[in-house]
């Protein structure tokens, strides 16, 4: 549910406004506001940290009116005609789905936090990624062929269909046995650490949390990857369709098709590794090889004409920062607080997202200023330095954390 409007917006929609001629700028601006919600989703986690004492679950009232209401403002794509000459009113309504589909994913990683074993969280967290991503094919490959076959409109539909489809099945779903299938009545959790907690006191927790020195070296680190990622993502798309001649339609089947199957054969994989060796290890294995892997690639661009080389490079992309994703959520899972995991977290996920929001925006003004080879190896170079810190944070993990994380 989370992954079919992201795919739709910023695949196959973007690619769609890319193959119209509109700007590179234009383009990076569209995928950035849309994403602002999701970079301020923090707001949420106090919220669903102090009310969680519902007879119908912990986390799943939440679930559950999150997705009513993503659903509702999904409804309004239904009312534009043409995206082009109405993208200030496309905006508006994939940022109010936003709103409410970011309050989803709060709501989904705090109940990963509340109720998964540590030492499954990386089983847990591939099965999350892969739903995520066969949600963004289906958006990206699937509505791009009936945004070309039937319009706008139709794949707007299609994708509300789904939307309501999967918020019916969640319906029958219980986050505990005992709990009651649909009630509004509060009661208090047996822990009452994680509930009833004063504003206050529990934004004075979660901000001592989140300035740990531990902490910030270890996000800080993430962010750095997930900056130079996106922003790279955006550039080689770009490149693509306006350099290199590929259609719109064309990138988005590829990122939707073969890019989504090879993520998902790794998913499961990456998962079980990050279990196996530590997360923490796991991250800086695959931060050190995607940045490697963008250097090689970018040295490479001379040759990017070559379909082969093209395709390659765009999934293994995908794939790598597949397994880091992987890693990388059970690793900030892990120094999040009991009494403020869900905001914690949630201000972590906001973050990463945010730094999602400045790689798109970052592209749009550094591909009409450099050859993207040389901002490929920008990209590069800052993987490799996060992948030297990753390593510091791990030689110090005893030391902050009272369990070693691997």
């Amino acid at each position: 549910m989370q992954g079919l409007p992201s795919g739709f917006a910023l695949t196959a929609l973007t690619n769609y406004l890319t193959a119209q001629g509109l700007s590179a700028q234009t383009i990076a601006s569209f995928g950035a506001v849309i994403g602002i919600p999701w970079g301020l989703k923090f707001v949420w986690g106090p919220l669903v940290d102090r009310f969680q004492g519902f007879a119908m679950g912990r986390r799943r009232p939440w679930v559950l009116l999150a997705q009513l209401l993503a659903f509702s403002a999904s409804l309004s794509l239904l009312f534009i005609r043409d995206p082009v000459a109405q993208l200030s009113t496309l905006i508006a309504c994939f940022v109010l789905h936003g709103i409410f589909a970011s309050l989803q994913d709060v709501s989904v990683d705090a109940m990963a936090i509340t109720i998964v074993p540590t030492t499954e969280r990386g089983r847990v967290n591939a099965l999350m990624k892969a739903g995520m991503v066969t949600g963004q094919a289906i958006g990206a490959a699937g509505l791009a062929l009936v945004l070309n076959q039937g319009g706008f409109q139709v794949a707007a539909l299609v994708q509300a269909t789904v939307l309501f489809f999967f918020f019916v099945v969640t319906v029958f779903v219980r986050e505990q046995p005992h709990d009651a299938w649909f009630s509004l009545r509060y009661v208090h959790p047996a822990d009452r650490r994680t509930a009833g907690l004063s504003f206050p006191l529990l934004l004075t927790t979660l901000g001592r949390a989140l300035v740990a020195p531990f902490s910030l070296l270890l996000f800080g680190s993430i962010a750095m990857v997930f900056i130079s990622e996106r922003l790279f993502q955006r550039v080689y798309t770009i490149a693509l369709i306006r350099q290199l001649g590929w259609s719109d339609t064309a990138v988005s089947v590829l990122s939707g098709t073969y890019g989504s199957l090879v993520v998902l054969s790794l998913a499961l994989f990456g998962g079980w590794l990050a279990d196996r060796v530590g997360a923490l290890r796991m991250i800086g294995g695959m931060a050190l090889l995607m940045g490697f892997l963008h250097l090689g690639f970018s040295l490479a661009a001379p040759w990017w004409g070559n379909p082969t080389l093209a395709i390659t490079g765009l999934i293994l992309r995908q794939s790598v920062e597949t397994l880091f994703s992987i890693a990388a959520i059970p690793a900030l899972m892990r120094v999040c607080r009991p009494t403020v995991a869900g905001s914690q977290f949630a201000f972590y996920m906001a973050l990463s997202n945010q730094a999602d929001v400045l790689g798109i925006y970052f592209s749009g003004h550094l591909f009409d200023r450099y050859p993207v080879g040389q901002i490929g190896l920008g990209c590069g170079f800052a993987m490799l330095l996060a992948a030297l810190l990753l390593y510091g944070a791990y030689r110090s993990a005893g030391t902050f954390l009272p369990v070693q994380v691997d």
